[in-house]
């Protein structure tokens, strides 16, 4: 089995790094730009997308790199190793000064997620993972195993959802559910978090605008702490396809609810197994 040691190391060290970047910024005044029609940008954004695609091309020049404020490639990529960023996941959360922002770096390798780290720098909290082996959060100096415990109050569901742009089909979905508890909160890699040290069960993006970026490193942390992660067809996620856009949603959950979830998304279940 390869050992991933350093590139966990290396992109954790860079996180951090990101991390100092944009809270530098968040301290102060800063410009708000936009990229499209509801799609905002900072120099936050554009400058921890720089130094981290420029040291991952420094650290693992043979591997490919897509990043939110990089060009996207031309083409397909789903061979070899290709690593995914979102230098600042919740650019929205970051202009509304709420503090629910976060880096996130993960690499796949032939199209699978294999590793991935997510920073959230404004409580300095780093979670990092390795698909279906094992994740952790470091805090306060500690390293602390992540498990996606079952549901703590089943048949109760306690679900995890975007604060700054949810699915109104959420609200459907929810009469489907016995969700008890909806927990609002930015950033798809801080929304996983919680679900990876169960204080949720379930986050479930139906649309189809969320980039490989968003679900990388997330997949990643929450499959090795032992959760489920694919789309709302309970397929695996696709890598490197249809312009990096997961075109059938995302899911999340703690591995019992997943197939129930599923259920509800779609009237027939599939399985987590990727």
């Amino acid at each position: 089995m390869p050992d991933f040691s350093h590139e966990i190391e290396i992109a954790s060290h860079l996180a951090r790094k990101a991390g100092e970047i944009i809270m530098d910024l968040y301290k102060n005044d800063f410009t708000v730009m936009y990229k499209g029609i509801n799609d905002p940008v900072t120099k936050a954004d554009q400058q921890a997308n720089a130094l981290i695609v420029d040291e991952l091309h420094t650290h693992f020049p043979q591997d490919s790199i897509v990043a939110e404020e990089s060009p996207l490639p031309c083409n397909s990529l789903t061979t070899g190793r290709i690593w995914y960023i979102d230098p600042l996941d919740g650019t929205k959360e970051f202009i509304a000064h709420n503090g629910e922002f976060s880096i996130m770096i993960g690499l796949t390798i032939d199209a699978h997620a294999k590793l991935g780290v997510v920073y959230w720098p404004t409580r300095d909290e780093l979670y990092a993972g390795l698909t279906d082996l094992t994740a952790w959060v470091e805090r306060n100096g500690d390293r602390q195993k992540l498990f996606a415990l079952e549901s703590k109050c089943p048949p109760n569901i306690s679900l995890v959802t975007s604060r700054s742009h949810r699915s109104p089909a959420l609200s459907t979905i929810k009469q489907s559910l016995p969700i008890h508890k909806e927990q609002q909160m930015g950033s798809v890699g801080l929304k996983i978090a919680q679900i990876a040290q169960g204080t949720a069960d379930v986050y479930i993006e139906p649309s189809p605008y969320t980039k490989a970026w968003d679900a990388c490193a997330p997949e990643a942390i929450l499959r090795g702490a032992g959760g489920c992660f694919t789309d709302i067809h309970g397929k695996p996620i696709q890598y490197g396809f249809n312009n990096f856009r997961n075109l059938h949603g995302l899911v999340g959950s703690t591995p019992d609810i997943h197939q129930r979830v599923i259920h509800a998304l779609t009237g027939r279940c599939s399985s987590c197994e990727s």
